[in-house]
């Protein structure tokens, strides 16, 4: 009997389910509540698309959360270490949010559509509820909630071919990690210039979601010239491209110093937020692990299910959180949890995958296109 997961009103669907399902979804996982299709094609042809041509993803599990009200300025930029009085309508910022220990909740993607008006397109975890409590005691006057909101990325060299096709000419000189508000098969949206492929590309929120598959369905007919494929995000290009996963690479257990996202704290400026206090004592006595980017020996690897242990003579002294196989690279790559004195380049250890021990080294990541220069073109 074939394993499946089981349908429940308890998980919503994506308003571009039966879209996904008539074009090959082969499963779902459930991320924020809601089914995520897993892909429609092995990894590798998936991976190839993406790179190589344009493609398009269901991603309306990044569900938005949404703060509004006179104070909503203040309440947001509570809620991250990064300062926003540098964030203008219209932009788009990569944002962690932080609890009162430095522990990282959540790192949505921000998008500020006015003064006091702002989504936060979210990963995996329940960052409503945290904005929700947070706002009770704040003294602020803020709204919490969760619009009639989707999202889609198009992504790939050949995404702003599609664009092109679909949207006003504005959209073309859109720049990285900006968006504006346009329409789209009749249904007003926001396109934005970002993305989490590590490639040229878009993402599509749909403000009315009613006729989702339809849309869905549009993208994918002014696509076929440029042999547009539906995928799901793809494991291989997020790690070749440096891009950490929520819940895999990062928790509340890890914070902003140990990823390499010091650039991401404001501890110099008049701002306040929650775990202020927390990240500066811990950037003061430093942190005693780091997130490092490692190669392992030996034949291609499946996709870790689990951490995999880190030996050092044969003591656990760190986890492998995520590992692949790059088809480009031709290496398996990852990225590991060690102490700060194992994290330089060249360093070497072992890590006890689930095809037996395999050799390590650390080496700089991102692994291809150092310099992100594809997701900026």
């Amino acid at each position: 009997m074939s394993k499946q997961i089981s349908l429940s009103p308890r998980i919503k669907k994506s308003p571009f389910y039966d879209a996904t399902v008539r074009h090959g979804a082969l499963g779902f996982s459930v991320y924020n509540k809601m089914y995520l299709p897993i892909g429609y094609d092995d990894p590798e042809t998936e991976f190839w698309s993406l790179v190589n041509d344009v493609t398009l993803w269901d991603v309306a599990v990044q569900r938005i959360v949404e703060i509004t009200g006179p104070d909503a300025f203040e309440f947001t930029n509570m809620l991250t270490p990064r300062d926003l009085t540098k964030c203008k309508v219209g932009n788009c910022k990569y944002v962690l949010i932080t609890d009162q220990n430095g522990g990282i909740l959540n790192d949505p993607v921000l998008l500020r559509l006015a003064e006091n008006h702002f989504w936060l397109s979210r990963a995996d975890s329940d960052i409503l509820m945290w904005a929700k409590g947070v706002a009770v005691n704040s003294g602020l006057d803020v709204t919490i909630g969760e619009p009639d909101v989707a999202a889609m990325q198009l992504q790939g060299p050949k995404s702003i071919d599609v664009v092109r096709k679909l949207f006003e000419p504005a959209a073309l000189d859109l720049k990285y990690y900006d968006f504006m508000e346009t329409t789209l098969a009749g249904v007003p949206v926001i396109l934005a210039r970002t993305g989490w492929s590590a490639e040229r590309g878009y993402e599509i929120y749909l403000r009315g979601t009613e006729n989702g598959a339809e849309v869905f369905d549009s993208i994918l007919e002014a696509g076929k010239e440029f042999n547009i494929k539906p995928i799901s995000p793809n494991r291989i290009r997020r790690i070749e491209g440096g891009i950490l996963d929520y819940g895999v690479d990062m928790n509340e257990t890890t914070n902003p110093f140990e990823i390499g996202m010091d650039r991401l704290v404001s501890l110099d400026t008049e701002q306040d937020f929650i775990g202020k206090e927390a990240l500066q004592s811990i950037k003061e006595k430093g942190v005693q692990r780091k997130i490092a980017g490692v190669i392992l020996d030996g034949d291609p690897l499946n996709y870790n299910e689990y951490a995999w242990p880190v030996l050092s003579h044969d003591v656990e002294i760190g986890e492998l959180t995520s590992c692949v196989y790059s088809p480009r690279i031709k290496k398996n790559i990852g990225y590991a949890m060690l102490p700060i004195e194992l994290t330089a380049i060249g360093t070497d250890f072992t890590i006890q995958t689930n095809q037996g021990l395999r050799s390590a080294t650390v080496v700089e990541m991102p692994f291809y296109d150092p310099n992100k220069s594809l997701s900026r073109k």
